[in-house]
């Protein structure tokens, strides 16, 4: 049960529960003892955020991201900080590293600011045991969570997500149609999004008949050069196609195919993912799945704006994904 329900159960706004919550003034008699009899019929305890509906906003968000070194987050956090302004809000950026504990004290830090909302930034806030996320429900007592590409389960956490479980089962069966059955899968995480990516290459193989072959699924180090390094380490390795969950991971992938010979697409297709400028300054031009990164974003502080004005928003949103063919397939 939370402030939705018990608005609706006693038709009127969630802004209106917020007041009464809050004993105001400005609410009469009559409809605060119809929203305290919904509320004690349901056992309702309000939490920050039902309390603060009521009150005037700080026009502030906070904003949490692992790494603003990294392609895809800094550019989430340019989108993100460009559509906020265009609301009138203010933003707070904290980094916080991809360590656990770094993480929990990062978001602990940003709500002792005065904010409307949390954004986290990236699916590695997602994913793992339960105690491992337990702080992100913590916060969502107080204010509205938001996380980009990822998703916990809780009351006030909102997650808009790339499709990318069924983009890479889309990109696999194309190699798969186009005869490929050795497809390596190169990660550099266990993040909620790389276990999507994950599940789609697999249950693509096992739509189609094709093994799932462990040898095919390598785990490398987010770099260019250490993903050709280790796949040079490797290169008994057979295979004729590679999905990356990223697009520096299948760049690593063409240099290890020019430093070996191997032609491309000839006798290996590749596929990066995000469609990055990294796609576009390599040689053949990378195919690549394009995340909707400024889609996602966009879509995240709108609903935040609708949610804020007590209005009620799915708790998950996902967006559609999109494959960009260029020259390292011949699909």
């Amino acid at each position: 049960m939370n402030i939705y329900d018990i608005a609706k159960l006693a038709g009127v706004s969630i802004a209106t529960v917020s007041r009464v919550v809050n004993d105001s003034p400005n609410v009469n008699d009559k409809t605060k003892e119809k929203v305290r009899k919904v509320m004690e019929e349901n056992h309702y305890m309000p939490n920050e955020f039902a309390r603060g509906l009521g009150r005037s906003f700080v026009k502030a968000v906070g904003l949490v991201c692992p790494a603003i070194s990294d392609d895809y987050m800094a550019k989430a956090v340019a989108c993100l900080e460009k559509r906020l302004r265009e609301h009138g809000y203010d933003c707070i950026l904290h980094c916080s590293g991809y360590d656990k504990e770094d993480k929990r004290q990062a978001v602990g830090m940003i709500l002792k600011k005065r904010i409307d909302a949390l954004m986290l930034i990236g699916s590695n806030f997602a994913g793992g045991k339960e105690e491992d996320t337990s702080y992100i429900c913590e916060a969502a007592r107080q204010i509205p969570v938001f996380m980009i590409n990822g998703y916990v389960e809780g009351e006030n956490i909102y997650g808009i997500l790339a499709d990318d479980y069924q983009a890479v089962y889309d990109a696999t069966e194309e190699l798969i149609f186009a005869g490929k059955r050795r497809i390596l899968f190169l990660s550099n995480s266990d993040s909620f999004s790389a276990m999507q990516k994950r599940k789609g290459y697999e249950d693509a193989h096992k739509n189609h008949g094709l093994p799932i072959l462990e040898e095919l699924n390598i785990c490398v180090e987010n770099t260019i050069n250490g993903t050709k390094d280790q796949l040079l380490l490797r290169r008994d390795l057979a295979f004729d196609g590679v999905i990356a969950t990223e697009d520096g991971l299948a760049v690593g992938a063409l240099k290890y195919a020019k430093a070996t010979g191997i032609s491309v697409p000839e006798e290996i297709s590749v596929v990066g993912y995000n469609n990055s400028e990294l796609s576009i300054s390599c040689e053949p031009e990378l195919t690549t799945v394009d995340a909707r990164g400024e889609i996602l974003c966009k879509t995240a502080v709108d609903s935040m704006m609708t949610l804020l004005e007590g209005k009620r928003i799915n708790s998950k949103t996902i967006i559609k994904c999109h494959l960009v063919k260029r020259h390292t397939t011949d699909f």
